[in-house]
């Protein structure tokens, strides 16, 4: 029996025996230092917020940016200057978070800026390249 195989029957065993015997898995969990999870409280409508919860449903977990509001790329097809139309009425961090979804900063600088006319002009810029990438093997 190969080492991968004696260790996989020992960890079934040992799974097993802890789901049959809750005195086994306490010492297990001893061993492992496995803390308890905590009891989830109800959720009350009146309570109010506490400082440590955000506010609002704005707040983005495990530092993942909210989706993209629009596809440029799909947009860029039609033209530059719907492209530029569309892209001029949302904000930096909608701006951002297209950036972020579409791959536009390989570069990781784009993030950083705080100019929306620059950030607009580099996702025009590679939403127009991505949109016609492959013209040349296209017959039109």
């Amino acid at each position: 029996m190969t080492l991968k195989r004696t260790l996989t029957a020992l960890v079934n065993v040992i799974v097993e025996e802890a789901g049959r015997n809750p005195e086994f898995r306490e010492r297990v969990e001893s061993v492992l230092d496995v803390a308890k999870p905590a009891p989830k409280a109800k959720a009350n409508s009146s309570q109010k917020p506490s400082a440590q919860q955000p506010a609002t449903q704005e707040k983005r977990k495990g530092g993942r940016r909210a989706p993209a509001m629009l596809d440029p790329i799909d947009l860029a097809k039609h033209g530059e200057a719907g492209l530029r139309n569309q892209l001029g009425a949302l904000d930096l961090e909608k701006l951002l978070d297209i950036v972020a979804q579409y791959g536009m900063d390989p570069g990781k600088l784009v993030m950083k800026w705080k100019d929306r006319e620059r950030v607009i002009d580099r996702i025009v810029e590679l939403a127009l390249a991505r949109a016609t990438k492959g013209d040349a093997f296209r017959a039109e």
